[in-house]
This record gives C-alpha cells, structure tokens and sequence, in this order.
C-alpha cells in the first residue's frame, strides 16, 4: 500500500495543510529562481524607476487603452460577454468601449480579449509577448474594485511586464517552437506579479502566487487566426489575478514553481537560461524593449507590409501591373502566418501573402486590410495567388527582402532592415495618438478621446487610476 494511504488509514496522518518541497537534486544546481524573483517584486519601490520607464509605461497603458477601446466592438467580445455575463458576479469593472460591468475576474478577461483581438497592440522586440494584455487587464480591473494609487500602477505595471518577459526570454525561442503561445504561458506570471504587488502579498505569499500562475500556462499557437487567439491573454489576466487573491489569503503552491525539475521551465520548454530571469532585477527593465504595432496584424508581417507599401508609393504600382512578388523571410514568418487562402479577417491577420498583396492594392495595413471585406477583395486574391515565400535562415524577424517582377518583366526590389514600429524605427509619442483617435474615433467622442490619453499621459500622478476605466467605459 502507498505509504501516505496507510498512514492515512491507520489514524496517523496529520490534516495540516500540505506544503510540497522540492529537494535540490529536483532544481537546476539549487538555484533559487523563483524565490529572487518574488523577493524583488515585493521589494520594488516606484521611486526605484527611472524617468525614461515611466514614460514607457505612460506609452504601453495609452497604446493598450486604444486598442481594448479599438477591439471592444469586435463579435469576439461581443459573442464573450453574452457566454459568461449571466455568470459573472457584482459588476465591479468597467469594459472598455462598453456600458457593462461585470466582477473583476471576468472583467479582467474580457478587456484582456478586447485588448488583442484586434492583433493591435504592443509586442515586446525579443520574445514577441504582448506585454500590456496580461498585466493591465488584471490590474485595471483590480484598481476599480480597491483604490490603487497612479505612480502604485505604474510600478506594478513595469514589474509585471518585467517578470512576464524575463520569464519568456528564459525560454525563447524553444517553448514558442513548441507551438506555445507565449503571450498567454508567460503572461500569467506578469498579471499574478503585478496584482500580488498591488495587493501587499509577502515575500511567501508572492512565492505561492508565482506557484498558481506557473500551474495555469494558456495558449496554443494552434489557435491562430480564430477568436481564440485572443482569449489567451485575457486568460491569462485572469488566472493571474485569480493567483494573486488566492495568495493573498495563504493558499499554498510549490515554492520552487520556475526552477524545480516538473516546474514550469522544465515543462514548457527543452531549454532554459534563468540568468534571463533573475540578472540585473531593478537595474534593466524590459518594457523599455517594448513596440507598438503600426499594423493591425501578426508582427512577423509588418517588415513585408512596409516594404510593400514603399514599393507601391515609390513605383505608383497598381495589381494589374504586377505580375509576381517573391518573399526572402526569417522561418518564424512561415511558422506563424502560412495561410495562403484565407476565409476571414482573423485569418488574414496570420497570412503573409495577404499581408503583401492588401498592401501593394490599398497601400496599408489597418484595421479595415485585416477584415473579413479585405480577405474576400476579387483584386486582393487574386494577386495574393501570386506571392511566393523563400524561407532564409539569414534574415531577421523583422528583415524581409521583397522582388516584385511587373508584367512588363521590369524587376523592382525592397530589403527592409527594420519595419516601421521596430524598436530601430518606433512610433512616436504623436504616432500612437493618431493611432489612439483612429482606433476609439465612433466610440469616443473626440473630448473623451482626449481626456482619456491626457489620463494615460499622467497616469503616475493619478490619485486614482481607476480614473482611466471610468474615462474609457460608457
């Protein structure tokens, strides 16, 4: 008989909680992983950012504000709210775009849906997580249900960008070739981070919230192209803020939940380095590695689209005229984004050769190149059968070389180093607000529009952060 059975048949077992230990052969050379990092976020202070991570911050939370606004009308939220309304609990927070209110849990998944659905919002230039969807669906949603002052959410919301992306740079780009979505698998980590520091958690407490985040990895890159994408970070905001609260009142985890042997790390991925997680906590800060997308699209697709669009601004090329366009990409651009013929919008988002052919025919790639209108476009189909891929291992993520060969057998060519919105060509503080009023422009009114982008501007000074729900919601 199992040795725990019978000490429980005989009368002997004690009924005190069970706390799991791992020993240290279980852990790689007994590094305390999870624990430095939990002894930081408890630690972290807002007067310990520089200026230059306030700012970024201020350009994360107006980039995400816009986009979960943007994506608040899309069927995907739509179809969400009416699945899970009737089940949520007191209507504590706000839904961005939107008069309903729901419990901060569902609240919570849902601006995390709306915040990405779109495929708008901001991508971290190294392991390619969208940052803001875990971590300020959770912690927006927790500000209105307890006051949270602006500079506190500021801090949490860097150290949570911060631990979410360590935690992916440790195992990128293995656990992403595995088909994990990482933005969901290490997303929780930042939302249970960020919420359990604006919650006080104890350095213990922290241990076992990292521990319930570790548990809940969400996201298949199966799910690419269908509303699912989009659920992942939402998810991931709520199983993060769930890790949290159930922490706060001393629900127990694995106190080793990164680093021991069946931990998350060995897990998820065949490789790992925790001096990705653990180096330089509170000196170097990975949102100041954050993008924000110009396109409405996977971001593997933006080097094409603008090289497509300098192509057809420079030569004033029309569809008619070309006759056949070849793609040199990085192999991660054929891993994610191969649909040659797709049926809807979300699919177009992940389909390199429409990203080109909307591109050269309507010289963009917004929100209306990526809908179900566009993929369905005769002109835009048609010339989309004449995109071809070369996979080059020598090209980066963000590099594509274009050859675009007109009918009159004229050869036209583009090499893009960095897209527009890479970290060596980023928007503006001007380019994300005309990208805010474009996306909330039919749901805002241009007052509110404004009001609400001066709310995120100074969110550190805010005595209430909760103020950026209220200015967002209707």
């Amino acid at each position: 008989m199992n040795r725990r059975l019978f000490l429980f048949a005989s009368g002997s077992l004690s009924l005190s909680p069970f706390v799991p230990q791992n020993s240290v052969a279980e852990t790689d050379a007994g590094k305390d992983v999870t624990r430095t990092l939990a002894r930081h976020i408890v630690s972290a202070k807002p007067s310990d950012l520089p200026a230059p991570v306030r700012k970024e911050a201020a350009r994360t939370l107006l980039n995400w504000v816009g986009c979960s606004v943007g994506g608040s009308r899309h069927q995907t939220v739509g179809i969400a709210i009416s699945a899970l309304a009737p089940f949520s609990g007191p209507a504590q927070a706000s839904i961005l775009g939107r008069k309903e209110r729901l419990d901060i849990l569902h609240a919570a998944l849902i601006n995390g849906i709306s915040s990405h659905v779109l495929d708008f919002d901001d991508t971290h230039s190294h392991n390619i997580i969208h940052p803001a969807g875990p971590v300020i669906s959770a912690i927006l949603a927790l500000s209105e249900h307890r006051p949270v002052s602006g500079n506190d959410f500021v801090n949490a919301l860097v150290l949570g960008v911060d631990v979410e992306c360590r935690i992916g740079n440790s195992v990128y780009p293995k656990h992403y070739d595995a088909g994990w979505h990482i933005t969901g698998t290490a997303g929780v980590f930042g939302a249970a981070a960020a919420c359990g520091k604006l919650l006080a958690l104890s350095e213990l407490q922290m241990l076992w919230a990292l521990g319930l985040a570790a548990t809940q990895p969400v996201g298949l890159q199966e799910m690419f192209g269908s509303m699912t994408k989009s659920f992942h970070p939402g998810r991931a905001a709520q199983n993060g803020l769930t890790a949290a609260l159930l922490a706060s009142k001393n629900f127990t985890s694995s106190e080793q939940s990164l680093e021991a042997k069946y931990g998350w790390t060995n897990v998820v991925s065949t490789a790992h380095n925790y001096d990705d997680i653990t180096k330089n906590l509170g000196e170097s800060f990975e949102i100041s590695k954050n993008t924000y997308k110009p396109f409405a699209c996977g971001v593997v697709m933006h080097p094409t689209i603008d090289g497509c669009i300098q192509l057809r601004t420079e030569n004033k090329l029309t569809a008619d005229e070309i006759d056949h366009v070849e793609l040199r990409v990085h192999p991660l651009v054929i891993q994610l984004t191969s649909k040659k013929s797709p049926q809807t919008g979300l699919e177009g988002k992940f389909s390199i050769y429409h990203a080109a052919s909307v591109a050269l025919v309507e010289g963009g790639g917004g929100i209306d190149q990526f809908s179900d209108r566009a993929v369905r476009d005769r002109t835009i189909a048609a010339l989309r059968d004449r995109v071809s891929t070369v996979v080059d291992s020598s090209l980066h993520e963000d590099q594509v070389r274009i050859t675009l060969t007109t009918k009159t057998g004229r050869r036209l060519e583009k090499f893009v180093e960095h897209a527009v919105g890479s970290l060596d060509h980023p928007m503006s503080d001007k380019d994300l607000e005309a990208k805010f009023t474009g996306l909330t422009t039919g749901i805002l009114s241009t007052d509110r529009q404004r009001k609400l982008m001066d709310l995120c501007w100074t969110v550190d000074r805010l005595p209430e952060s909760s103020a950026i729900a209220k200015a967002a919601s209707l």
